[in-house]
């Protein structure tokens, strides 16, 4: 893999901090007209990671990512990059680089001449340019395709031109916003694993919106989730997953069950509001099949069986009240077995260390207390 020096030097008097990050956020907001967009984003990205902001549509990751980008001014706050506060720099002033969803590639030229354009307009020689194409489109696995026009690819090669395009001036940043969303959905999860691949094979760093959280799950070493401005948990994906902070969180990213009040007191002997995930939770048709580790065991009706082809999804009205999800992979027993639960009285159990407690998005969430500590 040809791998892509992306070191440049400082301008004079801006020398970088060897350890600063490559991007760093604080007390960013941004304010059009009555909506608040961005609403007090502080956040540090490190060099070489690949961090993902996530959120649903208006959340304001968009936002964030084009004030990195310098298309949008702070209405407060600032934007380093690499140590450097370019706040108030113009695009062009700035070392990083956008994808977007839409790759705008010119259909006229070449893959090659794509790819050279932005070295072009900085009136870089014309071996040079030619040398650092080549070397961008070998790094995205396109070698051999610089003779090539756009419509000649596939959506997945369109894509990594415009990764070449954006990667061939070297930023210390990449910016990607939503660059998967318009590939079907088959070759999107390829490119997920590729982006990946590339990412860690380049290792620039690369800050990248989605409202897809299988897609931030995938490829991100972090991820920070995005709700109405501000940012309600910031971890690893598995952290994220298995110890959401937040109802929002716990809801947005994958399945969740949330219960609380008299529900969460007569499953926990506990007031709050607390998650389990649906793989974590058995279903018995026979209360004797409960194993003796589960120390968390509730009674209910099946209301729906939905086949989902690896798996299937129970829906359990609980006798506590609430309803839970129960998912079960399909491995070795045939799934229709389970439609024959359909209205059936049954027994639900999981670990006691599964639920998790939300406790808000300042603080880290907990695991229940045991029943039998004071």
């Amino acid at each position: 893999m040809t791998e892509i020096d992306t070191e440049t030097e400082p301008e004079a008097g801006s020398e970088r901090p060897a350890e600063a990050p490559a991007v760093r956020l604080r007390g960013l907001r941004k304010v059009f007209g009555d909506v608040t967009a961005v609403d007090g984003i502080d956040l540090d990205i490190a060099n070489g990671e690949f961090f993902s902001m996530l959120g649903p549509s208006g959340s304001g990751k968009t936002t964030v990512l084009r004030m990195v980008a310098g298309f949008e001014t702070p209405t407060d706050g600032t934007v380093e990059l690499g140590g450097v506060d370019v706040t108030a720099e113009p695009p062009f002033n700035r070392d990083v680089n956008t994808v977007f969803q839409d790759y705008a590639l010119f259909p006229h030229m070449s893959v090659r001449q794509n790819v050279e354009y932005g070295l072009r307009v900085k009136r870089v020689p014309k071996a040079e340019r030619r040398e650092r194409a080549e070397q961008a489109l070998a790094s995205v696995r396109l070698a051999g395709f610089g003779d090539r026009r756009p419509s000649q690819l596939s959506g997945g090669q369109r894509q990594r031109v415009a990764l070449a395009r954006a990667l061939v001036n070297r930023p210390r940043v990449l910016l990607l916003d939503e660059p998967l969303g318009a590939l079907d959905l088959k070759l999107r999860r390829e490119m997920q694993v590729e982006l990946k691949e590339l990412q860690r094979d380049i290792g620039i760093t690369f800050l990248f919106v989605t409202h897809d959280q299988e897609e931030a799950l995938t490829m991100s070493d972090r991820i920070a989730v995005f709700n109405d401005g501000r940012i309600e948990q910031v971890a690893t994906p598995r952290d994220l997953y298995e110890q959401p902070a937040t109802a929002f969180v716990a809801g947005f990213v994958g399945t969740s069950n949330l219960f609380d009040g008299e529900t969460a007191q007569r499953l926990l002997g506990e007031q709050g509001t607390f998650t389990v995930r649906p793989e974590r939770i058995h279903l018995h048709l026979d209360p004797a099949g409960i194993p003796p580790s589960h120390t968390v065991t509730t009674r209910g009706v099946v209301r729906e069986v939905v086949y989902l082809g690896s798996a299937t999804q129970s829906i359990v009205d609980l006798d506590d009240g609430g309803s839970l999800i129960v998912l079960r992979q399909n491995q070795q027993d045939p799934a229709e077995g389970d439609v024959a639960c359909r209205g059936a009285h049954v027994h639900l159990s999981w670990l006691r260390e599964h639920t998790v407690r939300l406790v808000g998005p300042d603080s880290s969430p907990q695991p229940p207390h045991d029943k039998d500590q004071t």
